[in-house]
This record gives structure tokens, C-alpha cells and sequence, in this order.
């Protein structure tokens, strides 16, 4: 059987040089090849001029650039645009573009100036394994993990779309804030953000880079000795008992030893730098005053600002979880801000289409059987209404 050809989509320089240095090429190489692959958009390694035909032949024979298919994108009225990222193995995550408010996906202008940022939320699994319980990704179960080509190939595809479509500013932020729990998926992570940030690459910003996790303790320690890239915690509870209930990974990982390891990772960033904490607001959960204040006596002295993200229904939702009104919303951001708490709210963006924060979806095959454990739930619940 022949061997596996190497995707050079989503190899960072160091492992691209390394490549070409095991085929006795000079490492520069790596260089020109980066530059075709995400400033050219190019896969067809015969399109690489400036590299000889015969490397050319037998890079052919050994390695590809093998990008992940991308289904027709679905757009919102706010602009937001969702795709679906076809792996390997016959299934799906989705990816979501964020353009700034009111900007439009095909590349238009307010007022002749160009639109400032074009955010891509990306997956870096298939489904996911911690299941919180306001999220529709994690109901639908867990697959496995996606390669770095798969992850790259997300922002390659993404940034082709708009290129496609006349906006020139391309992609100008990435958060690893899609399908999965992207710090149980370390290393093609990692190179993942490597690549982004590389400037023959994407060249984007270490600060408009944002990787977040629920609180995987030990790989937040690791991350701090590979990267300074932004990190984002989804915390979404101010006590463990509450946070059990919600994020189920802190049964593991309490929220002290979280706290105790951004302040970890806040040692090597620079002082103006901080870390967003994720906060989803629940009606009559985790929205109270008490709550409020509870948050900003755990945050203190801790280098942080607290994004709000009011609840996102979605089908699966067997809690009765309900949005805040914007009166408890607001009560709750004021409380914070009063003691001293850098708070952002979110804009609900996407929603219409599925694409907000904590409605992604995808397409699964669920190793876990958890997705058909929640449905029997469904059955059930259905059948006992219906009995008289």
C-alpha cells in the first residue's frame, strides 16, 4: 500500500523546514512554499514557480495540500456567515464568520472606509467531550479531534470566501471558540496558532488570536511555554457547586486551581495583557446581583475582563435554560463594573442561523452515544406527557 502523502496545509515553519531538510533541501524552501500555500491561495504545487520541476516533481510524489471542502455558507441578516468544514472522515464542524456589526459579507463599505475586523470563530474538534450543560456542540456528543490542516484549512477557506468577494482586510481575528474543547486537542492547536500568527502565512496578531478553554488546568500551564496568544476561560459560574452544574469539567478542575493557572499564564504575558473570562448568563441561574458580586470578589487581583454572553437557546436544551431580560442583564454588568471589573457584553450575533455562541452544531458521528441518550431523554419525556 502506498504511503500517506504529508499535507503541508497548517505545518508550522519550524516542522516545514524540518520537511525539507529530511529531502535534502535547504530550508528556505519552507519559506517560498509558506508564501504560496497562504499568500498565493495555491494547492496545486505545479503553480509554485519559483521552485525547480524536479523538486516540484517530487514534492508531487510525497506530499500535497490538501484543504478541507467547505459547504455553501449560510448568512444571517447581521452578516454573520456560517459554513460547514467537511473532514476526512465523512463528518462536519462549523465555521463562523463575524464581520463587524453592520458590515456586509461582500466586501462593502460604510462611508468609503474599509470595515475594521472580520473575526472567524473556528472548531477544533468533532463535537465535544465536556458536554456543559448550555451548549448545543456538546449534546450532540464527541468524535475525535481535527488535524491542523483541518483546523488551518478553516481560516484558509474562510479567507479565500472573502477574497472572492472584494474584501481586501481578509481575516483579522481567530478565536478557537467553535465545536470542541481546543486544549484537549494540544499539539495540532498549537500549530495551529503558529501558523496564524506566522507571517508568511496569516500574519495575524498574537493579541487577535484567542484560544479558550473550560478550564483544562494542566494544558493552560503547558500553553504558557509555547505561546503568549490570547486566552479566553469559559468560567460562567463565580462557585464550584454552581460551575459543577454547568461546566462539568470542574469536578476536575475547580475553579481555584483555574484561576491559579491563568495567573500562571498571566506571568508571561506583558502587563497590559489580560485574560477574558467567559460568563453565558442564565435566567434565575447564575444572573443574580449576589452572583455578580460573588464574580468580581473571585477576580480580584487578577489581570481580567469578564465578557458577557446572554443564553443562546437551541433544541437540545432539556433545562429550560431562558436569555436574561435586558434589565437583569444590565443589573448584573453594573454590579461588576461598580466594583471595578472590566465588562464587556456581547452582542448576540448569528442566531437566526444557528451560529451564535453555543449553537454549533455540525455534523457528528457520536462515539459516545451521548447524543442518543439525550434523545431516548426526549422520548421518554414525551411519552409521559402523553399519558393521561
Amino acid at each position: 500500500m502506498a504511503e500517506e502523502k504529508a499535507n503541508l496545509l497548517g505545518m508550522p515553519r519550524a516542522a516545514l523546514g524540518s520537511f525539507f531538510a529530511k529531502i535534502g533541501e535547504k530550508p528556505y524552501r519552507a519559506d517560498q512554499v509558506m508564501r504560496w500555500i497562504y499568500r498565493g491561495k495555491v494547492t496545486d504545487i505545479d503553480a509554485m514557480t519559483n521552485i525547480s520541476r524536479s523538486l516540484r516533481g517530487h514534492l508531487k510524489e510525497i506530499a500535497e495540500i490538501r484543504v478541507p471542502a467547505f459547504s455553501a455558507g449560510t448568512r444571517s441578516s447581521d452578516g454573520v456567515v456560517k459554513w460547514l468544514a467537511h473532514t476526512e472522515h465523512g463528518q462536519a464542524v462549523e465555521t463562523v464568520l463575524i464581520p463587524d456589526a453592520g458590515a456586509a459579507y461582500d466586501g462593502a463599505t460604510e462611508g468609503g472606509a474599509p470595515h475594521r475586523r472580520n473575526t472567524l470563530c473556528i472548531s477544533s474538534q468533532v463535537g465535544c467531550a465536556l458536554d456543559c450543560s448550555f451548549c448545543a456542540t456538546g449534546k450532540q456528543g464527541f468524535n475525535g479531534n481535527l488535524t491542523r490542516a483541518e483546523i488551518v484549512g478553516q481560516v484558509w477557506q474562510a479567507g479565500r470566501e472573502l477574497a472572492d468577494r472584494g474584501d481586501e482586510r481578509g481575516i483579522t481575528n481567530v478565536v478557537f471558540m467553535g465545536m470542541g474543547e481546543p486544549l484537549l486537542n494540544f499539539q495540532p492547536v498549537l500549530d495551529a496558532a503558529d501558523v496564524l500568527m506566522d507571517d508568511l502565512a496569516f500574519g495575524i496578531s498574537k493579541r487577535r488570536v484567542t484560544i479558550s478553554t473550560a478550564g483544562v488546568v494542566p494544558r493552560i500551564r503547558d500553553l504558557a511555554s509555547h505561546t503568549d496568544v490570547s486566552l479566553a476561560v469559559s468560567l460562567h459560574a463565580p462557585r464550584d457547586e454552581l460551575r459543577n452544574v454547568l461546566v462539568p469539567l470542574n469536578r476536575k478542575y475547580p475553579i481555584a486551581e483555574v484561576l491559579d493557572a491563568c495567573r500562571h499564564y498571566l506571568r508571561g504575558l506583558g502587563e497590559r495583557r489580560s485574560i477574558t473570562m467567559e460568563y453565558t448568563l442564565i435566567d434565575g441561574v447564575n444572573d443574580s446581583v449576589v452572583d455578580a458580586r460573588d464574580l468580581a470578589h473571585l477576580l480580584t487581583g487578577l489581570r481580567t475582563k469578564v465578557n458577557l454572553i446572554p443564553f443562546n437557546p437551541f433544541p437540545e436544551d432539556r433545562n429550560g435554560y431562558r436569555r436574561p431580560s435586558p434589565a437583569r442583564i444590565d443589573r448584573f454588568q453594573t454590579s461588576l463594573l461598580n466594583a471595578g471589573v472590566a465588562t464587556m457584553l456581547r452582542t448576540t450575533r448569528g442566531d437566526e442561523i444557528g451560529a451564535a455562541c453555543g449553537q454549533l452544531t455540525g455534523t457528528v458521528h457520536d462515539r459516545t452515544q451521548r447524543r442518543t441518550r439525550y434523545l431516548a431523554r426526549e422520548r421518554v419525556s414525551l411519552e409521559t406527557r402523553s399519558v393521561p
